[in-house]
């Protein structure tokens, strides 16, 4: 039988390298002194307040003065102060433009900003300055892993690696470079070297439960994840990795149980979806509802959470509340065929029904809550009323034509809606413009595109 859950976002949650310390040993910075050190795993805060007493001090040598200016950016960008840590690089490089470290820390911060261009740029200045610098390498491959060139990563990760062969995390981060291209082996060779090589750090154990889970190992995946929470169970990441792991086991109590772990240490759209989808596999139907509510009330566009309530709207018989929820998260993401294949069956269904009477005159949106000028003239009138409900159901139709040619053109047709509507909402009321004669040539563009 066929599945109504998008698992698009139902997969468990890999980590690259970062700027801080990612040993992942479970300690309290209390039991040493706050030292300004690159890769320090103090708390951002502390490490800014020491960095600047150092850099401060009148005594401290202009280079070690550069090199704490390069450790207080990490935790100013650590501390969610980005501009002001590539500001501080920047001033770091104004002063000595031959320090590799400066532009590998530039580079690491526009990494994971998504600034990959400008990363790519620094990357490449730090390798440039320092040649046989195994972290310059690391840190290009995980910008090559985010811009989705595992080959390229992995060939930065080989020299790395040459360079520096017990270098753990390197090994850590090749085995995701192996795991988004597929090749779970490969990915778990490279997780247990870099756990021999460092046993207590808990993202690799993770990671590796990841790579086990695509296996089919669910139990070995469990086992990693479990350990990964004993080393680390300040992560949501792993609560919710391993309730997917118990789900994928039928075990939705305990799946459950995590779920609310990961809820509770850091709300999240991704946590409360896959919560509703244990409640919803247990037939919890409202439970499962509310929680979907609760995923787009923290993150409207999050797409799986509309497909999934849309499941779980036809399983209460709600069958017009899972045709929009349906519609909305193939508007979001035309790609995702579950919900396009979703939308296909619960639209044939009422029309079997004879249910479809129901929608006659009423547009694709809740008159109830419009706000628009624009919207509450639609519902006011029964014919634009209509003329938007069509046109809404035609370019559905033209969007589940255009992907089965090409994602690139899905998208081009979703703008191209997008654009109408946008448009329609900045130009109605304006001098010269005929609503209803605009809403009649976008069907009318439609129709033609779907004849097509």
């Amino acid at each position: 039988m066929r599945s109504f859950i998008s698992p698009f976002a139902a997969t468990a949650s890999l980590t690259l390298a970062i700027l801080t310390s990612t040993a992942a040993i479970a300690q309290t910075t209390a039991e040493r002194p706050v030292v300004c050190e690159a890769l320090s795993a103090a708390e951002p805060a502390a490490l800014i307040d020491v960095c600047t007493a150092l850099i401060d001090n009148a005594a401290t040598p202009e280079s070690a003065r550069l090199d704490a200016m390069i450790t207080r950016a990490a935790a100013l960008h650590n501390s969610g102060q980005t501009d002001k840590a590539l500001a501080e690089i920047a001033s770091v490089i104004a002063k000595d433009s031959s320090r590799p470290r400066a532009f590998r820390a530039r580079g690491e911060i526009l990494r994971q900003t998504g600034r990959m261009e400008a990363a790519f740029e620094a990357l490449n200045q730090a390798i440039r300055l320092e040649p046989d610098n195994a972290t310059g390498y690391a840190n290009r491959a995980n910008a090559f892993n985010n811009a989705r060139k595992y080959d390229r990563a992995i060939e930065d990760y080989n020299e790395a690696l040459r360079l520096k062969p017990d270098f753990a995390q390197a090994f850590s981060d090749r085995g995701a470079a192996w795991y988004f291209k597929g090749e779970y082996q490969k990915a778990i060779a490279d997780y247990d070297e870099a756990l021999r090589l460092e046993p207590h750090r808990a993202r690799t154990y993770s990671n590796r439960s990841a790579a086990y889970r695509k296996l089919g190992r669910t139990e070995k995946a469990i086992e990693d994840v479990t350990t990964a929470i004993r080393i680390d169970p300040t992560q949501p990441e792993f609560f919710d990795n391993r309730g997917l792991d118990l789900a994928g086991n039928s075990d939705y109590a305990r799946a459950i149980a995590d779920y609310d772990e990961a809820i509770k240490l850091r709300p999240e759209a991704k946590f409360l979806t896959n919560r509703g989808d244990a409640y919803q596999a247990r037939k919890d139907y409202d439970r499962a509802i509310a929680d979907y509510d609760a995923a787009l009330k923290l993150d409207p566009k999050f797409q799986r959470a509309y497909n999934n309530r849309g499941a779980a709207w036809v399983k209460k018989g709600d069958r017009s509340r899972a045709l929009k929820d349906y519609a909305e998260a193939v508007r979001l993401n035309p790609s995702d065929s579950t919900a396009a294949a979703n939308h296909k069956e619960i639209t044939q269904e009422i029309e079997r029904l004879g249910s479809l009477s129901y929608q006659k005159n009423l547009p694709s949106f809740n008159c109830a809550t419009a706000k628009r000028q624009v919207e509450k003239a639609i519902c006011a009138d029964a014919s634009l009323a209509q003329l938007d409900r069509n046109i809404n159901d035609v370019f559905l139709r033209v969007i589940a034509s255009a992907e089965s040619d090409s994602r690139r053109a899905a998208l081009a047709q979703t703008r191209q809606q997008r654009n109408f509507i946008d448009k329609r909402n900045s130009s109605f009321g304006k001098r010269g413009y005929d609503l209803r004669q605009a809403m009649e040539d976008r069907l009318d563009k439609l129709n033609t595109i779907a004849r097509q």
